[in-house]
């Protein structure tokens, strides 16, 4: 901006001296006139450009909302009014008395005669030329009525009835026919290209020109309107020599008033050369002004911008920002004062970050924890909404609990069991221990809740575990007591009972008459088959308690199914084997494996010819686990009050059945460490699912 002063304040000394140069010597400056009057121009433009360029560059920062910017043009708007008030008096003033001033050296009434005697050469020449333009459309409208291969034949007799030097006819291509009076030689004779142009637009060319050697020449065209839509459009031209002393005397005038307009162009370019001078020092006057006051405002606010950027740093968090100190006044103490300030707080958030980082890895180590638990965690507030799960308490309840923040556990449709017992027992206890069985899953849960405190307020824990694995082991054991002593106590009296019936029906038949005969025999018959079936039951539970261990070997489970098949010929258009090509052999004892297939296909086949129709697919196929073996039958299904505790003795939907089949398969499986899944498919029927281990794995891991 500096250099930009020192330029405009040369410009301004040397318009000065050409001023005063042009005040003492006319002839110099009427010699260079052009030149001082672009130099003014050019100077003129560029200080406006400068004043608008500091004023538009100061409103955009005012918009962009940059510091200071409010200060700068308050200081811009009063130094702008400052320098414009009386600039723009003395400007006025000065300008008027000038032209007052000039105006007197020059006689007003010669210039007034010499344009009084040009506007009387302007109406002689107008009155010739409208003369001319009657007669030219006279003779348009003569030609109009003739057809147009006469037109040209007439063209001669009405350039005589005109009495004019020449007239032509213009057709599309050029002139079609021309006439000139005798002796009389008009150059040029055809209209500029131009004028015709603009004879066909607006249907009328009048002009004044000058000829070559001197004299003026009156033209005037019109169109000539055509007979009809297909006759191409004509025009005729007249031109006229203007005569030779008005045309001396209107040059004459002419010529005098140019000497004259010379002479007093020293008269209009001293004025215009003050005029912009005068301009030039108001604009300089308001550039200046405009200059001091972004100087003054930027030297005010500079040490408040530093300020404010050091505050946003801080305000974003860079405690590192330091205010450079640059006087020793209130603004020098203030920035001091600033500087002590950030230190502290860099301390202060060094140490908060410390303990933040510090709690994020007990947070972290936390966390950490909760996911390694088998347990289930869950942590809900105050008022009972949910707060914190860790990844085992989703698996156990079957759902995505992280999903329901801010959730209470009682409304939520899925775990509305759950949740109930928990808000209930916290109603009750701060501390309490319970079991639930939920009805979806089967699962049994035992829960343990208690009140945690943190800060300033109280939370609710909660930690579950999924004891459903050993409660059924616990079952097992249970009834493997219970059948071992059934067993031991029903069996021993059975042989008796035996014995003393065949010995009643052996002393007491012959002594009996016929029909008390015939009732013994039938009380006996029933004695032998009620014990019979106790001892079948009594070797089931035996078979149940005391089932060996298995004798684990590499088994084809598609040969060991078809084995198992073959018990079944009289069913065998209803029961379909989808084997697995190159299916890998199972670790496992092929006798109680055969008692598993064909349990699970009696019980298949029992339910279908239960219903009256229906299949069976039996299928293998390799899983990651091992062995996959599928049975798929479109039977009854398994009841929903059942299908959770299948699996334990006694239980059985078979009006005479002992409930040990799938107890004694689920074990077998068990021992094998493979898994089973009952299924109750959405079409009907029930699907059992086998994942047996591979021979090769389990050697493997044996090994």
């Amino acid at each position: 901006m500096s250099l930009v002063l020192i330029a405009v304040s040369v410009l301004a000394a040397v318009l000065l001296v050409l001023l005063a140069a042009a005040t003492g010597n006319t002839s110099l400056f009427a010699g260079n006139y052009d030149v001082l009057i672009q130099l003014n121009v050019a100077v003129a433009c560029v200080l406006g450009a400068l004043v608008v360029w500091q004023m538009v560059s100061v409103f955009r920062a005012r918009a962009a909302g940059r510091f200071g910017s409010r200060l700068t043009v308050r200081f811009l708007l009063l130094f702008a009014l400052m320098a414009l008030v009386p600039g723009t008096v003395v400007y006025s003033v000065s300008v008027g008395f000038l032209g007052r001033s000039i105006e007197s050296w020059f006689d007003v009434r010669v210039e007034s005669a010499l344009e009084e005697g040009l506007n009387l050469g302007r109406a002689i020449l107008d009155i010739m030329l409208n003369d001319l333009d009657a007669k030219a459309r006279a003779a348009a409208l003569d030609l109009a009525d003739l057809p147009p291969a006469r037109q040209p034949a007439a063209l001669g007799r009405l350039r005589e009835q005109a009495a004019v030097d020449e007239m032509l006819l213009i057709g599309a291509t050029g002139v079609l026919s021309s006439v000139a009076r005798t002796g009389t030689r008009i150059v040029p004779g055809l209209a500029p290209s131009a004028a015709v142009r603009q004879a066909r637009l607006s249907r009328m060319y009048r002009a004044v020109e000058s000829e070559p050697g001197g004299g003026l020449v009156l033209r005037v065209i019109r169109p000539v309107i055509p007979q009809s839509l297909s006759d191409e459009q004509r025009l005729v031209e007249l031109i006229q020599r203007v005569p030779e002393r008005i045309a001396q005397s209107a040059e004459a005038v002419q010529s005098v008033n140019r000497d004259y307009r010379e002479l007093a162009l020293s008269r209009v370019a001293l004025r215009r050369t003050y005029v912009f001078a005068l301009t030039l020092t108001l604009m300089l006057a308001l550039l200046s002004a405009v200059v001091l006051a972004v100087i003054l405002s930027r030297r005010l606010t500079a040490p408040l911008a530093t300020l404010a950027e050091a505050t946003a740093a801080v305000a974003r968090g860079d405690f590192s920002r330091r205010a450079a100190v640059l006087s020793a006044d209130e603004m020098g103490t203030l920035t001091r004062a600033f500087n002590s300030m950030t230190e502290q707080l860099a301390t202060a958030y060094r140490a908060a970050e410390g303990n933040r980082l510090q709690e994020e890895k007990a947070r972290a180590h936390l966390e950490n924890i909760l996911a390694s638990l088998s347990s289930g965690v869950i942590v809900l507030d105050p008022q009972m909404q949910l707060v914190a799960v860790n990844a085992a308490a989703s698996q156990i309840l079957d759902h995505d609990l992280a999903s329901l923040p801010g959730a209470r556990l009682d409304r939520a449709p899925t775990v509305a069991t759950f949740g109930c017992l928990v808000h209930d027992q916290f109603a009750k206890a701060d501390q309490w221990q319970e079991q639930l069985e939920l009805e979806t899953s089967g699962k049994v849960l035992v829960l343990r809740g208690s009140l945690v405190s943190g800060g300033d307020r109280t939370d609710h824990l909660v930690v579950f575990d999924d004891v459903t694995a050993l409660i059924q082991a616990q079952r097992a054991t249970a009834w493997g007591e219970v059948a071992q002593r059934l067993a031991h106590e029903i069996k021993n009296p059975l042989t008796p009972i035996l014995l003393a019936t065949e010995r009643l029906r052996v002393k007491f038949a012959d002594r009996l008459s016929a029909p008390d005969a015939q009732a013994l025999e039938r009380a006996v018959d029933i004695i032998l088959t009620q014990v019979n079936a106790m001892k079948s039951m009594v070797d089931e539970f035996r078979v149940y308690a005391r089932l060996p261990r298995p004798s684990l070997e590499a088994v084809d489970l598609n040969r060991l199914v078809g084995d198992v098949l073959s018990l079944y010929e009289h069913a065998r258009e209803r029961i379909r084997f989808e084997p697995a090509v190159d299916l890998p052999p199972v670790l496992g004892d092929p006798r109680q494996l055969y008692q598993v297939v064909h349990n699970l296909l009696q019980n298949a086949d029992d339910s279908v010819t239960a219903r009256g129709e229906g299949d069976i697919v039996l299928s293998t196929a390799r899983a990651r686990a091992g062995v996959l073996l599928a049975i798929v039958d479109s039977g009854g299904g398994f009841p929903e009050g059942i299908i959770q505790r299948a699996f334990e003795p006694y239980v059985t939907t078979k009006p005479r059945g002992t409930g040990l089949g799938l107890a004694i398969v689920k074990k077998i499986i068990d021992e094998h460490h493979g898994t089973i899944e009952l299924v109750n498919r959405p079409a009907g029927g029930a699907e059992v699912n086998i994942i047996l281990p591979l021979a090769g794995i389990q050697s493997e891991g044996g090994g």
